[in-house]
């Protein structure tokens, strides 16, 4: 396995500009993979992945060791030193190994048919890689991102969507007013404007769920889009949820009502 050790190496630099750029991201068509779980998650789902680079403390590491050991025998391997993989990590606690991989072609743009998830303006890395996370876990499958979200594909929503991204289908940049213009279900928002109680909606059918920015929410023009506006009942004197612990709370009340018992 070869071992790079300078800042200055023409790969090192390239690792670097694809962890902290999204610009750059775009222009190569790149992006990495942070951590075993991720690069398992993508090999699971027949993903092909480029070069792999693992520190010197992750390689002591059995887990990590044995996953390199599989993949020197389809691709490069790349040793670094500890402190030249935390420069190139894209992360503020390196997990030992990482692995690039091309974007995606981006998907066909289609009316959505079966529920789904349309999320505007969500800047958070974080927050937008749980809610892929939570969507994927509550069935969901096509995610659509306004302008003005995270690079969906970027290292850092990756790591928290932990391999969400392989099982559902990401649309960037959507015009949600074209997307939802001949949206057949019904268009539903968190707010405060006529809100009808989460827990008193009919879920099982075809919903297009629109969550907003962190700071501001949806924007006016977003939020006319919505049939109905949903209020989650909280107790009284408790902060409002923010945005991925309510899109968690609507998606896996969807979910309960499509296995909840008909009543007669």
């Amino acid at each position: 396995m070869k071992t790079l050790s300078s800042r200055q190496n023409p790969l090192i630099k390239e690792i670097h500009l694809l962890a902290n750029s999204a610009i750059e991201r775009r222009k190569q068509q790149k992006t990495l993979l942070d951590g075993v779980h991720l690069i398992q998650a993508a090999l699971d789902n027949q993903i092909n992945l480029d070069t792999v680079f693992v520190s010197e403390h992750g390689l002591r590491s059995a887990e990590i060791a044995s996953l390199v050991a599989q993949l020197e025998q389809t691709m490069s391997c790349v040793l670094l030193t500890d402190n030249l993989f935390e420069y190139i990590s894209p992360s503020d606690s390196p997990a030992g190994i990482l692995a690039m991989m091309p974007l995606p072609v981006s998907p066909v743009l289609t009316t959505p048919q079966e529920s789904c998830v349309i999320l505007e303006a969500i800047q958070d890395t974080g927050n937008l890689g749980t809610i892929l996370r939570t969507a994927a876990a509550a069935g969901m499958r096509d995610i659509y991102l306004s302008e003005g979200c995270a690079q969906a594909w970027s290292p850092r929503v990756l790591r928290a969507a932990m391999g969400a991204h392989f099982v559902l289908t990401v649309h960037e940049k959507v015009d949600i007013a074209a997307l939802l213009a001949t949206f057949k279900g019904q268009v539903l928002a968190t707010g405060l404007h006529q809100a009808k109680s989460l827990y008193d909606l009919n879920l099982n059918q075809a919903t297009a769920w629109l969550f907003g920015s962190e700071g501001q929410g949806l924007s006016a023009q977003t939020m006319a889009l919505a049939h109905q506006q949903v209020i989650i009942p909280m107790s009284e004197g408790v902060e409002s949820l923010n945005v991925a612990a309510a899109a968690a709370v609507c998606l896996f009340e969807q979910r309960r009502q499509s296995f909840a018992k008909p009543s007669f």
